[in-house]
């Protein structure tokens, strides 16, 4: 199958400049390279896909450097693992030497070694996502497909490559069930087989990599639609007994998609997942997955937080009383706690600190207080609170009548 029509229809002119002088480098070098991975996958679904890997079978880095000559484009280069990226206005693409991987154990890193485009396609995760495209000046477009994932794609079927696939590498669970969430596909009979035998084998994994895996399905559209499905499998349970995906959860995704902001969906995501764990349950989650120091910050708060908000249950709690109890906190994880909250009352004052009161400044600095004669030190600071809560409540306005004040609590 000639996919060369299809690359000239689906990819932008500035991509398809970059592939054209691909292949023409390639040629000069006698290096066979090609498109490989989710980018092939994507343009037989139609799906839009512009982040491009490509294999060679030589030097990827020579191969790139050439590239960036001719074309303009940035280079970036890991001569540690052969692989280079090349930048060009919005687009990359990641050039990499063809190589084959043994794992000295389960769970393990594997060990590369430079090899073919066949052994490599054999290396990947899933059949649908090992198929390449030529780029070579004589086979420009050539679909290689020795573990028909073409057919696979048609068929809407995820399948591994071989038995040992999940118990040498189990991140790829957590992969299969987030590729089968997203394509609406369904686990090949023996892969399901074998998925739900190897879930202990992600015992395997260190916290780092189970982390980056929670993150990629945290990043699809619909990702409690997968945190379900691990959950009814166990997986998720493998990760910490005390997670759970259900419906509740479900709703409470689609509400953080509505009230929170798309660079921040991610940690949000963690957060709610977290919600129902108490504070030693979160520290044992922390210390699986040795999440970044913000992002546990936001996770104990969330859990702290909620042990807390009965206080917040006060229709007639003053905006400074709501200010100076939430100020302390993580604002992704009083979101969190905005989307778990049901009480009316308790939402509305998170919901106006984050909103509100967390923006409430004073007009007059310290040194302005100092000029008006009060000294620095505790008193100073006793002072400033003061008027703070002022403002927070109503009570003072303007920079005047903040002084007025000022001037009345001076000692």
């Amino acid at each position: 199958m000639n996919l060369a029509s299809e690359i000239k229809t689906y990819f932008p002119k500035e991509l398809l400049e970059l592939l054209r002088h691909t292949s023409n480098e390639a040629s000069k070098l006698g290096q066979r390279v090609y498109l490989v991975g989710g980018i092939v996958r994507d343009l037989l679904l139609g799906y839009p896909n512009f982040d491009l890997d490509l294999v060679t079978e030589g030097d990827a880095v020579e191969l790139a450097n050439r590239i960036a000559r001719i074309s303009g484009a940035r280079l970036v280069i890991h001569p540690r693992f052969s692989t280079a990226k090349i930048k060009s206005g919005d687009f990359a693409i990641d050039i990499a030497t063809a190589r084959s991987e043994t794992y000295a154990r389960p769970g393990a890193l594997p060990a590369v070694t430079p090899s073919s485009i066949e052994k490599d396609l054999f290396r990947r995760d899933f059949s649908i996502n090992a198929m390449a495209i030529s780029l070579t000046t004589e086979h420009y477009g050539q679909l290689l497909d020795p573990h028909h994932g073409k057919d696979d794609l048609h068929s809407h079927l995820i399948r591994i490559l071989h038995p040992d696939s999940f118990s040498d590498d189990a991140t790829r669970i957590l992969r299969a069930i987030r590729y089968e969430q997203r394509l609406g596909f369904n686990l090949e009979h023996e892969t399901a087989r074998l998925l739900k035998r190897h879930i202990p084998m992600l015992d395997t994994i260190s916290g780092d990599r189970i982390r980056h895996e929670l993150e990629l399905i945290f990043r699809e559209e619909h990702p409690e639609r997968a945190i379900k499905r691990l959950g009814d499998l166990g997986a998720l349970q493998r990760i910490n007994h005390s997670l759970s995906g259900n419906e509740w959860l479900a709703g409470k995704f689609d509400d953080a998609r509505r009230l929170g902001k798309p660079g921040e969906l991610p940690a949000l995501y963690f957060c709610l997942l977290a919600y129902p764990l108490n504070g030693e349950q979160i520290n044992q989650l922390a210390s699986r997955l040795n999440p970044s120091a913000k992002l546990t910050r936001a996770l104990e708060d969330t859990a702290r937080l909620k042990l807390h908000l009965p206080r917040l249950n006060e229709p007639s709690l003053k905006p400074s009383d709501i200010c100076y109890f939430l100020h302390e906190y993580d604002p992704l994880a009083i979101k969190a706690n905005i989307i778990a909250e049901d009480k009316p009352v308790i939402r509305h004052h998170l919901e106006l600190f984050l909103s509100k009161l967390r923006y409430v400044k004073l007009s007059l600095n310290g040194e302005e207080l100092q000029r008006l004669g009060i000294p620095a030190g505790k008193k100073l600071g006793e002072i400033l609170e003061i008027l703070h809560k002022a403002k927070l409540d109503g009570e003072v306005t303007t920079k005047d009548e903040e002084e007025k004040l000022a001037r009345q609590l001076k000692p």
